[in-house]
């Protein structure tokens, strides 16, 4: 009992004491004059913000930063979409809303390389000829309608339907669709073919409101300007002007988004005629992105073309001589072009595949001796400048280099680039002039006739580096698109087995083996692979953009960008 008493005692004792202390605190306060106490409270005051403060800020070190859902972003696209459909769509305007709205089996990823999307797996025969789908089971169109197998077949027999005409044809008029079951589509192909994976990213129609549209119905259906698809966003709202054209479209995230709802709520796509126009309403604020626009916050990603200036040999008889084209192409200031005349939006190119998909090209000529070394080429090769008459001579093989005549499409970049290209080959010595032809006037008019000496032309070889249509033997005549007329039998082994060959690793060794070969033939002389510009919003983070073949590409991962954040532990970011 004593004990229990003495115990007592001392707990009483040490709380009595801190309490007589703040007592005595507080009695000292009050004692003190106003002036005293405001200073001493506004030290309190700043103390207990102080502990508050790096209370939040130890706390706010411990805890991650990750994307939430919500914020809207507005866009300007260039041109006015028509046909919002995979099987139709013409326009990048038509492309961009097609690829927000429709996805396809599989997917584009940050690094460029095939992911499944609507798929959840896939498997491919040892002969290369079979490809077998799985589809999720929680695929869905934006209806809520789950995607099946049949809507693949749909899609596949009406892209290669004759009577559609649609642009896909090509992809898939030798290829067999199948349905095994709900979820399991088979595609059987005449012949291996690597690339075919690439064609899968086509987007999925739902059949159920396809299915008794007649062909010649299909452009003018209200589901081209409503499109119901299975991808990450869906049209909620579309505005025309007084002609009927689209001014703009609003699109929602669609939570049915089988791979995961996007973080954005709202993508706003805003249509201009022009690019003075898009860069007008992007300085005013009335959008926040676009591509094409040069800014500080601008993201850069190669384009998967390549430019040059192609060399018709049945046009202009020098040159088919190896030495002239070879000159014809160490005379040129790429690194000119590419900084200066294309303002830096370009890389140097000196082989037919542009940077970025693993496959190297030759090293750019020595740009303060190009023109010494083209003219030392020349004259080795028996070739003599005759100063009367201006131009070169091989009195040997009977020939003359004469005018060249550079014929390109009328607008602004390669017109520039054609004037830089005239004026290195002048100062070379040989005659150059340039010709300018409205796109559709070019195609028609010259490249389909093969109507040109030279001719300043840019090659979509896509991120799957497929040369096969622009370098085999046999795609020299219209419409294939071996402009250069370019024949090597060597060549078009490797570029067969490189669309044959499933091992990607093997596949690439092929096309850097062909790509070799025909760098060294100079059948053109490359100029530049353009990059692909995309202006952003500092306050859009996510924005990974693959290598691009077209400007839709750059919504390849649009449903991982995100505007809001949220801050969490670090333990729970898993499951968030």
């Amino acid at each position: 009992m004593k004990s229990e008493r003495l115990s007592r005692l001392l707990n009483t004792l040490h709380l009595e004491r801190p309490i007589r202390s703040l007592v005595r605190l507080s009695s000292y306060i009050r004692s003190l004059p106003p002036s005293d106490k405001f200073i001493v409270g506004v030290l309190s005051i700043l103390v207990l913000v102080s502990s508050v403060i790096s209370v939040f800020a130890f706390i706010r070190t411990q805890l991650v930063e990750v994307p939430t859902h919500g914020g809207t972003l507005t866009e300007g696209v260039i041109g006015t979409p028509r046909f919002i459909n995979p099987l139709l769509a013409l326009t990048d305007a038509d492309r961009d809303v097609t690829a927000l709205t429709f996805a396809g089996l599989m997917g584009v990823g940050p690094d460029g390389t095939l992911v499944p999307d609507l798929a959840s797996s896939y498997e491919i025969s040892p002969d290369g000829k079979t490809y077998t789908f799985i589809l999720r089971e929680d695929a869905r169109f934006s209806d809520g309608k789950p995607v099946t197998a049949t809507d693949v077949v749909f899609t596949i027999d009406k892209a290669k339907d004759p009577g559609l005409k649609s642009p896909e044809f090509s992809n898939w008029a030798r290829i067999s669709a199948v349905a095994i079951d709900a979820r399991t589509v088979r595609f059987t192909l005449p012949k291996p073919y690597a690339p075919f994976l690439a064609d899968t990213t086509l987007g999925i129609l739902p059949s159920h409101l396809w299915r008794n549209v007649a062909n010649d119905k299909f452009p003018f259906s209200p589901l081209m300007q409503r499109p119901v698809g299975a991808g990450p966003f869906k049209v909620t709202r579309v505005a025309a002007n007084s002609t009927g054209s689209i001014t703009e479209i609003e699109l929602k995230a669609h939570t049915g988004y089988a791979p995961g709802r996007p973080y954005l709520d709202t993508i706003r796509l805003r249509f201009y005629d022009t690019l003075t126009q898009l860069q007008n309403a992007y300085k005013n604020g009335r959008v926040e992105s676009a591509y094409g626009i040069a800014t500080p916050n601008s993201i850069e990603s190669p384009y998967a073309r390549a430019f040059g200036v192609f060399f018709n040999k049945k046009e202009t008889p020098a040159l088919a001589r190896l030495e002239v084209r070879k000159a014809l192409s160490l005379a040129i200031d790429r690194t000119n072009i590419a900084e200066n005349v294309l303002g830096g939006s370009a890389a140097p190119l000196m082989g037919p595949v542009p940077p970025g998909g693993g496959v190297t090209g030759p090293e750019l000529p020595e740009v303060a001796t190009r023109i010494e070394d083209a003219t030392a080429l020349l004259t080795k090769n028996g070739w003599v400048f005759d100063e009367e008459k201006g131009l070169w001579e091989n009195t040997k093989a009977k020939l003359e280099l004469t005018t060249i005549t550079i014929r390109t499409s009328n607008v602004p970049e390669l017109k520039a680039v054609a004037t830089a290209v005239q004026a290195d080959w002048q100062t070379l010595g040989v005659p150059t002039e340039v010709e300018l032809f409205e796109p559709g006037d070019l195609a028609q008019e010259v490249i389909r006739p093969r109507a040109y000496s030279a001719l300043l032309f840019g090659l979509v070889v896509g991120r799957e580096q497929d040369l096969y249509a622009f370098w085999d033997s046999g795609e020299q005549a219209d419409p294939g698109l071996n402009i250069a007329s370019f024949v090597n039998t060597s060549v078009d082994t490797l570029l067969e087995k490189a669309r044959s060959e499933s091992d990607p690793v093997k596949a690439r060794e092929y096309i850097q083996s062909a790509s070799d070969k025909i760098a060294e033939e100079f059948p053109a002389a490359f100029t530049h692979a353009p990059y692909f510009l995309y202006a952003v919003p500092k306050n859009l983070y996510g924005v990974v953009l693959p290598q691009i073949g077209s400007p839709a590409d750059r919504f390849a991962t649009v449903a991982s960008w995100y505007k809001e954040r949220a801050y969490v532990w670090p333990f729970l970011v898993k499951s968030h």
